[in-house]
């Protein structure tokens, strides 16, 4: 049975550790109140620029100089998935999802002959697939001290991404990450970056929204020319919007794993604390026993 001074130690010690993540479960709520914001306010903008694009898309089918950009190299024989993950941890199973999502996605794509080439956005997504696949791993980078992502970062990232596809390492892209959709909630979603939009992406779309080319959108002065300037722009804005659903989903991730975890401290405490009542009142038992039982004996 362990003496009274250590269950004191003990308890004092999961004291602190609750304080520590109960103010971790606020600073996350505040956090992920401006990260969903900046996500609910990136969808629209990616809708919209997802429909011009798409309309270029229909019209562009067909055509043998359409950009690379869009329709890709033709072949499928190497695969580039851009991982996002948070870059800290004690955010429950949230990055650990993403990194099970790739694994089996390189051992489904290995499986089929595929090359698979890794770009790691976010520290402990990198820790992760170093233990069994560091050696697909070709880049990566992490935002460890920026308070929030911007629109910039993306941008770097999407030129990266451009300058490897331009020299003909990968011939399909495709971003893994965490999307929000509640505070308890994060489903891992894949989407490709090239191509952009196949054919049969384009005409959902146009028959989901209608003919978006004749209705709603005049391009000028050509559709090359605005392909050209818009593709680099969705790409980037499809790797910003990754960043800030995971962002956003990384706050909710956290705020939940230290609200269990503060609940749990708390769960603790009570019982180390009847622990201790029991193992004090056990001893002050002991000891009247004692004194009753040598005054006996005189």
């Amino acid at each position: 049975m362990p003496s009274l001074k250590t269950l004191r130690n003990r308890i004092a010690s999961v004291k602190s550790t609750q304080k520590i993540t109960k103010a971790m479960k606020m600073v996350a709520a505040a956090k992920l109140r401006r990260a969903q914001a900046q996500a609910d306010a990136a969808r629209p903008y990616a809708a919209r620029v997802t429909e011009i694009l798409s309309s270029l898309t229909h019209d562009a089918k067909g055509n043998p100089n359409a950009p690379s950009l869009l329709v890709g190299t033709g072949a499928s024989a190497t695969h580039l998935l851009v991982v996002v993950t948070a870059d800290r941890g004690l955010a429950g199973p949230f990055n650990a999802q993403v990194g099970r999502s790739v694994r089996l996605r390189t051992r489904e794509l290995e499986g089929d002959g595929k090359q698979v080439k890794l770009f790691t956005v976010g520290r402990k997504g990198r820790d992760y697939l170093r233990r069994d696949l560091a050696d697909r791993i070709v880049a990566d980078i992490s935002f460890v001290g920026k308070k929030s992502i911007e629109f910039a970062d993306a941008e770097s990232i999407a030129q990266r991404i451009i300058a490897e596809f331009d020299r003909g390492s990968f011939d399909i892209c495709t971003i893994i990450y965490n999307r929000f959709v509640s505070v308890i909630f994060q489903r891992v979603a894949e989407v490709t970056l090239i191509p952009t939009l196949s054919p049969d992406d384009a005409n959902d779309l146009a028959g989901k929204h209608g003919e978006l080319r004749d209705d709603k959108y005049e391009i000028e002065p050509e559709d090359d020319s605005v392909l050209a300037a818009l593709l680099p722009r969705y790409l980037a804005i499809q790797i910003y919007r990754a960043l800030l659903e995971s962002a956003a989903g990384e706050q909710g991730a956290r705020m939940t794993a230290m609200d269990n975890a503060t609940r749990n401290a708390g769960d603790m405490i009570n019982r180390l604390t009847l622990n201790y009542n029991r193992t004090r009142q056990a001893n002050i038992t002991k000891e009247l026993i004692e004194i009753i039982s040598g005054a006996e004996a005189l």
